[in-house]
């Protein structure tokens, strides 16, 4: 069953784009720290990266950046995770994911599994390529595939429930 979604694309002279951004990047603190209470819940589980994926498919492009380039920066100075070291492969891989949510909404126009699909599987393998140019190392390049395949089915899977409810609760639907 396909759903069918109110998408919102938000400009940044919207205030309901900060807002939306804040929450975003407000669940992007707080998963991860949920996920690093399990031993190497953060490479597992990925948590820097759901709210990511929800914020720019259902509310588009500037809010799905604000949230990518935000979380990460926060999350860093906050906590001190993740580290400064790994700070550009996990920035880049968040705006790649950004742009890839937003535009497989865009492009299907509703809540779509293969959209999320698609968007979650862009983000990991371009990010890799990066962060292998970053890194020069291909092992280290692939940890997030090698021992983070649960975290992305998360959010394949919990990204699309998520979303799916989003644009079936009333209260999220304009």
């Amino acid at each position: 069953m396909i759903t069918t979604a109110k998408l919102n694309y938000l400009s940044l002279s919207n205030s309901k784009t900060y807002l939306l951004a804040s929450l975003f990047v407000l669940g992007n603190l707080i998963f991860p720290q949920l996920a690093h209470l399990i031993p190497n819940g953060g490479f597992i589980l990925l948590p820097i990266y759901f709210f990511t994926l929800i914020a720019a498919y259902k509310y588009g492009f500037f809010v799905g950046m604000l949230t990518a380039i935000l979380s990460p920066l926060i999350n860093s100075l906050l906590f001190g995770m993740p580290p400064v070291a790994v700070l550009p492969g996990i920035m880049i891989k968040s705006v790649v994911l950004a742009i890839a949510a937003s535009l497989a909404a865009k492009h299907f126009g509703k809540v779509s599994l293969i959209g999320v699909i698609l968007a979650v599987l862009a983000y990991q393998f371009i990010g890799t390529a990066f962060e292998w140019i970053l890194t020069q190392n291909l092992f280290i390049a692939l940890q997030d595939i090698r021992i983070g395949a649960p975290g992305i089915l998360l959010q394949i899977v919990g990204g699309y429930f998520v979303l799916k409810f989003l644009s079936q609760s009333p209260k999220f639907k304009s």
